[in-house]
């Protein structure tokens, strides 16, 4: 079974405050995100190995956007920092949310 049963995908966008290398001016950036949630329970058909994977199975963002232009320069920069972060099902994922410094506080 593919690993993409396990989850409902959708599509976020999230602001994020970046500062751009070049001239150093700091400014809120819209980034996307593609956020796999993990199903409540196995999908039919699925066999013992489907279960252990699904067992040990995450909800998860991943980063579609790996770069950003600045809007003074106009020089692009790469999104550097973690492009895979895991949800914690405690933790809900709200408007304020920011993955960047996810697990930092």
């Amino acid at each position: 079974m593919d690993e993409r049963n396990f989850y409902t995908e959708k599509q976020e966008t999230k602001n994020l405050t970046l500062t751009c290398p070049s001239c150093r001016k700091e400014d809120t950036y819209p980034i996307r995100w593609v956020v796999r949630t993990k199903k409540n329970e196995l999908p039919r058909g699925a066999g013992e190995e489907d279960q252990k994977r699904f067992a040990n199975a995450r909800s998860y963002m991943v980063r579609v956007d790996e770069i950003v232009a600045c809007r003074k320069c106009r020089k692009r920069f790469e999104l550097t920092g973690q492009s895979v972060v895991l949800v914690s099902s405690a933790a809900p994922v709200s408007g304020d949310f920011d993955p960047e410094n996810f697990g930092n506080r």
